[in-house]
C-alpha cells in the first residue's frame, strides 16, 4: 500500500460559504471521507494546520478512526493563519520513517501562505529530497465570496462577500517540485 498523509487547513477562511449553502470546510472532509471510502491497503494519517500545524492522526488502516477523528475536526482549533509549509513539514515528519515504497502529502487548503516559520518552497524541497509527492487540491476561490457575518432575528445565517486570497501557482509549483499534480 501507499502511505498518504492528508493535511487539512482549519484556518478561519475556511467558513467561505463559496459552495452555498456549505462552506469550504464542509466540502474539504466530504472529499477526504470519499477518498478513504476508496482505500483498501494504504496507511493514512491527518494533519490539521491554520497558523500552526498539528498531527492529527498517525498512519493507520482504521480508516473508520480517522473518520471519526475528521468528523471533530473544526475551523479555529488551531491559532489562525495559513502556514502551508509547515503543514507540509509536519506532514513529512510523518512519512519520513515510513517504509512503504511510495509516499505522499495530500495538501487541501483555501489560500495564500500568510503563517508558518518554514516557506512553503523550502518544505516542497524537503518533500522532493524524501522523495515525496504533494498532491494540492485548491478549495474555493479568489476574490469576493460569501462568508458568515452573523445571524438575523430568526436565526439563519447572514452573508456578505468578502475577498479572499488564494495562491493556485503556489500550490502548483510544490506539486511540480515533488512530481505530484495540482487540482482545483
Amino acid at each position: 500500500g501507499i502511505d498518504i498523509v492528508m493535511a487539512v487547513d482549519t484556518s478561519c477562511s475556511m467558513k467561505a460559504a463559496d459552495f452555498k449553502p456549505k462552506d469550504r470546510m464542509f466540502v474539504a472532509k466530504k472529499s477526504i471521507n470519499e477518498f478513504i471510502l476508496g482505500r483498501t491497503n494504504d496507511r493514512v494519517g491527518l494533519v490539521v494546520f491554520a497558523g500552526e500545524a498539528a498531527s492529527w492522526v498517525p498512519l493507520t488502516l482504521d480508516y473508520s478512526l480517522i473518520t471519526r477523528m475528521l468528523d471533530e475536526v473544526e475551523v479555529g482549533m488551531i491559532e489562525d493563519g495559513t502556514a502551508i509549509g509547515t503543514a507540509i513539514s509536519t506532514s513529512l515528519n510523518r512519512l519520513r520513517t515510513s517504509d512503504a515504497k511510495s509516499k505522499v502529502v495530500v495538501l487541501l487548503t483555501d489560500g495564500d501562505n500568510n503563517a508558518g516559520t518554514i516557506s512553503p518552497s523550502k518544505a516542497a524541497d524537503f518533500a522532493k529530497e524524501l522523495e515525496i509527492k504533494v498532491y494540492t487540491i485548491l478549495i474555493g476561490k479568489g476574490g469576493p465570496v460569501p462568508f458568515p457575518a452573523g445571524k438575523d432575528i430568526w436565526g439563519q445565517t447572514v452573508y456578505q462577500n468578502r475577498t479572499m486570497a488564494t495562491n493556485p501557482a503556489l500550490l502548483e509549483e510544490i506539486a511540480a517540485k515533488t512530481g505530484g499534480q495540482a487540482y482545483r
